[in-house]
């Protein structure tokens, strides 16, 4: 508005000094020197408005940026006030001081209403006095910006998950994950919840994604699929056999080590009457990690054997992994079953001359 007026002002004083020009009769003489120059009023009105009409432009060009400078040099100092109280608000969070970080908040709120940081203050503030309205409602107006929607729902979750509530915790890591499929913290909240209520297709479905998205290295997806693979195998042995088979094959060979899928495994192909390769599965992980359960799954990998006989078997296992103290207890277990006791009380005693002696070292 002002400078709507000061522009018309202008105006009307050179069309009033012009119009005064033009009734002066009369001419103009310039002597300089030897220089005489005439002219007439036209032509001097003429080169005087040109130059009120210069001088004029360079004046109204000047107030026209002075508004412009003003509001530029408040909003320079409001973003200071503003990035200064974050900054000290941040500080007096990081130290534990709830009064001062709630001072600083609410000058950034003035001053820096619409900075992320002024927003993440205070929302921290809110968390750091236990006021978990405010720090809802905070995080509620990030997650509504597309700038900090996902810090907004991380924050969200976390105080979903203070109000124990799973469920609410779980809507809203499953919409940041949605939004950004490589974020780890989303992926391993709804995975935890596809594997309590045994999702396995959505959880198997999250491994998937994580490897794509390059949160996990190859050997951890293998055996993170692995794990995922045997407890839907475990949960449908007795549902699917087929789902079951398929599964614990799949998962013996991303993970060949992992005893529950080389126990189930052991078991399919024993059933099948494929020993040997029952036999293979087994000394495979026990090489690795010897488990009572590989043992016990060696012994009766032919079905209708006597006592025994699975008890050679086991000595047989037992023997790939000398002085290991599971192969010991699987032979003294084998041995009672077989009401070889002599053997069994033998192979408690090296166990127990074993431990005595690890104890020592």
């Amino acid at each position: 508005m002002i400078r709507i007026i000061l522009f018309l002002l202008l105006i009307a004083l050179a069309a009033a000094g012009a119009a005064w020009l033009a009734d002066q009769p009369g001419d103009l003489v310039l002597n300089w020197g030897g220089l005489r120059l005439t002219s007439k009023q036209p032509m001097y009105l003429l080169g005087l408005v040109i130059v009120v009409a210069m001088v004029a432009g360079v004046i109204l060009r000047a107030l026209w940026k002075v508004p412009g400078h003003i509001r530029r040099g408040q909003r320079e100092r409001r973003h200071a006030r503003g990035r200064h109280a974050i900054t000290q608000g941040l500080l007096a969070i990081g130290h534990g001081d709830s009064s001062a970080a709630r001072a600083h908040a609410e000058v950034a709120r003035r001053h820096a209403g619409g900075d992320p940081l002024a927003l993440l203050l205070h929302a921290q503030s809110a968390q750091l006095d236990g006021d978990r309205d405010g720090a809802q409602r905070a995080f509620r107006a990030m997650a509504e910006r597309a700038d900090t929607r996902l810090l907004g729902l991380r924050g969200l979750f976390i105080e979903a998950q203070r109000a124990d509530d799973p469920v609410a915790a779980v809507m809203i890591a499953e919409e940041a994950l949605k939004m950004s499929p490589s974020s780890s913290w989303a992926s391993h909240a709804v995975l935890g919840f596809c594997c309590a209520k045994g999702d396995w297709a959505g959880a198997l479905s999250i491994i998937d994604n994580n490897q794509t998205a390059g949160l996990i290295d190859k050997a951890t997806y293998r055996r993170q699929r692995g794990v995922l693979l045997t407890a839907r195998a475990l949960e449908f042995e007795t549902v699917d056999r087929d789902l079951s088979r398929s599964s614990a094959m799949e998962a013996l060979k991303l993970a060949p080590t992992l005893i529950p899928a080389a126990v189930l495994a052991a078991k399919f192909e024993s059933e099948a009457h494929q020993v040997r390769r029952a036999m293979r599965i087994v000394e495979t992980a026990w090489l690795v990690q010897p488990h009572p359960d590989l043992a016990d799954a060696y012994s009766h990998v032919r079905l209708g054997d006597s006592a025994r006989q699975r008890l050679v078997r086991v000595e047989t296992l037992a023997a790939k992994t000398p002085g290991n103290i599971e192969g010991a207890l699987a032979i003294a277990r084998a041995a009672i079953d077989a009401s070889e006791f002599a053997k069994a009380r033998a192979a408690l005693e090296r166990s127990q001359r074993r431990r005595r002696s690890a104890s020592r070292c």
